[in-house]
């Protein structure tokens, strides 16, 4: 069970503030703070407000973090570069957290009614690549390129919301809340890196719910490289390809270029020297920072959050009703439940999302 102290830790964390500059906001001393934050005092309600109101945040939100396990997310799934700054990673999982409480709070209130779900497995008896591949079937896919994956995933009741993480070194963080997943995607990213990322989470949702194996990236990105090119649809058309050939393939399924590499290799039909002989073209060209093709990948973005949003607006309340509903400290923004109405989803029987 997460404290109090632990849930003011990380709604400061969220939004990249040192203790110093949220104990000025509210009017306190840094080692009162400290103390707070480190559960060696409780601060009254008072203070509690001050601090939320430092943060942005309601003292309702913190009170629920301080109830919900995990609440700093020490078990958040993330698809990170190592060269990733501690500060940042942080920032980003405190943020997600965040994220997680609000989403709790509202599918508290709007019942999801999901044509699929995410399903799970333990990873000591099902292999990343089976799952990938059971999952597809769950969700009745058709074989293939994989189209509108954000869709796809939203439609299995995941709440995916973008954000633009300022570096690129950190693409995409997940964990369950109450028995939803749930996805922070770096906005940033070129469309097909993003489809991995958004892959490569799902991967960790399924596998990863419970038990974490010895390498949980290779589990993920073997997830993935599944699901976005299953091997029975691919496989002939990775022999030996060249660049140019996997730019057409890139437009086709909708992945990086390196990505194809990565999966010819892992098929086996180019040898460990050929993959080596196209890094270094790729290095050559310029393409390791900024491959060409990624504008023709069709364009993904969420939009269940928002159609959350446009719910509890249909069943009567007000944006500000909202606000206090999730946690936000006034109404002026909601972030991604902000709402736009142009989701083909619909109220049904009051609070309830289809």
């Amino acid at each position: 069970m997460s404290t109090l102290g632990a849930a003011i830790e990380m709604a400061r964390r969220a939004g990249g503030w040192t203790q110093g500059e949220i104990a000025e906001r509210a009017g306190v001393t840094q080692a009162t703070l400290s103390r707070w934050e480190h559960d060696l005092r409780t601060p009254s309600d008072e203070d509690l407000r001050s601090i939320a109101a430092a943060v942005g945040v309601t003292p309702d939100i913190l009170l629920r973090g301080r109830d919900i396990e995990g609440a700093l997310g020490v078990d958040v799934h993330m698809r990170k570069s190592k060269t990733a700054p501690p500060t940042k990673w942080r920032m980003l999982e405190a943020r997600l957290n965040l994220h997680r409480l609000r989403a709790g709070k509202l599918l508290e209130q709007v019942q999801m009614q999901a044509r699929n779900t995410v399903p799970t497995f333990d990873p000591f008896e099902t292999a990343p690549d089976d799952a990938a591949r059971m999952v597809r079937m769950q969700w009745r896919m058709p074989a293939g390129p994989v189209r509108q994956l954000m869709g796809w995933m939203e439609s299995a009741g995941c709440v995916v919301v973008e954000e633009d993480f300022g570096t690129r070194r950190v693409e995409g963080l997940s964990q369950w809340i109450a028995g939803h997943p749930v996805a922070l995607i770096n906005s940033t990213a070129p469309t097909d890196r993003k489809r991995l990322t958004l892959a490569h989470e799902l991967g960790h949702l399924c596998l990863h719910r419970n038990e974490p194996t010895d390498d949980i990236e290779r589990d993920a990105f073997a997830f993935a490289a599944e699901f976005l090119m299953p091997s029975q649809a691919i496989k002939s058309q990775l022999r030996n390809p060249e660049l140019g050939r996997l730019l057409h393939l890139k437009r086709e399924w909708g992945v990086s270029v390196q990505a194809l590499i990565e999966r010819a290799a892992s098929l086996g039909t180019i040898t460990g020297q050929r993959r080596s002989a196209l890094y270094r073209q790729i290095s050559a060209l310029g393409w390791k920072t900024s491959e060409p093709g990624s504008e023709e990948v069709a364009v993904e973005h969420p939009t269940l959050a928002a159609s959350i949003g446009d719910a509890m607006r249909a069943s009567g309340l007000t944006t500000q009703d909202i606000a206090v509903m999730v946690g936000y400290a006034t109404g002026d923004d909601l972030g991604p439940y902000t709402g736009t109405q142009h989701h083909g989803l619909r109220v049904i029987g009051g609070n309830t999302v289809r």
